[in-house]
């Protein structure tokens, strides 16, 4: 038996990296899975690996009705979502002083407003059901930035925040709200992660089978917030 025999999960951003490792290992686990992300090719080719178990939305989760059309053709595949996670985003390397108004609303609507608008979706569809987990993918960076990565810092930092006042908003209804951050991880998010030492990075599998435990877990219990690191990774004082 897998751990998510019988749930149903919305997984974004998931054509690539983390958001598609998640979806990969939960419908491995047994759950039906709708994967949402703005790259059809890749996101169907990721979902015909779980035939009718899975299904492709191509999901720009900038746009409210997008996320609107990604919870209906859910429901109309599986049902109402057990568990929700937001993954979709980017990262962002330019100096502070160079950085276009336009590239900045770019990354706060790729990487929080869509958050949001899935989490709010999230609610309205878990609420009647007293019953939910809402998972979102944010970074060590909400504490530790990097420098020229003011937008990515400022969207992970609020998403921290963020989860704290989901939880408020959801705990009355059975809905959890999580947030999980992960240190340097090896995918298409930042370049040359890659040529990075072993030791220094960590695979998206990994990041994966901490999201699985946190959508897991008996509905009473909640992990509220991780942060997860490669063991020889700076974090105070990064570089």
């Amino acid at each position: 038996m897998g751990m998510l025999d019988g749930k149903i999960a919305i997984v974004t951003g998931a054509s690539s990296g983390i958001g598609a490792g998640i979806a990969d290992i939960f419908a491995r686990e047994g759950a039906s899975v709708a994967l949402a992300a703005r790259r059809t090719e890749r996101l169907e080719e990721n979902a015909r690996k779980f035939g009718a178990k899975a299904l492709a939305v191509r999901t720009d989760v900038t746009q409210e009705s997008d996320v609107i059309a990604l919870f209906d053709a859910t429901e109309r595949a599986f049902g109402v979502p057990h568990i929700v996670v937001n993954c979709a985003g980017f990262a962002d390397h330019t100096p502070t002083d160079e950085l276009s108004f336009e590239a900045w609303n770019r990354i706060v609507a790729t990487n929080l407003s869509s958050v949001f608008l899935c989490a709010r979706e999230a609610l309205r569809r878990m609420k009647p059901l007293r019953r939910g987990r809402i998972i979102t993918i944010g970074s060590i960076s909400a504490e530790m930035p990097r420098p020229h990565a003011i937008g990515y810092a400022a969207t992970k930092g609020a998403i921290h925040s963020m989860n704290h006042s989901l939880a408020l908003d959801a705990r009355d209804f059975g809905i959890t709200a999580s947030v999980l951050h992960p240190g340097a991880t090896v995918s298409e998010l930042s370049k040359n992660m890659e040529a990075r030492p072993k030791n220094v990075t960590m695979a998206t599998e990994d990041v994966a089978r901490a999201a699985l435990l946190m959508a897991a877990l008996p509905n009473e219990t909640n992990i509220f917030e991780l942060t997860m690191l490669p063991v020889n990774q700076p974090y105070l004082g990064r570089s």
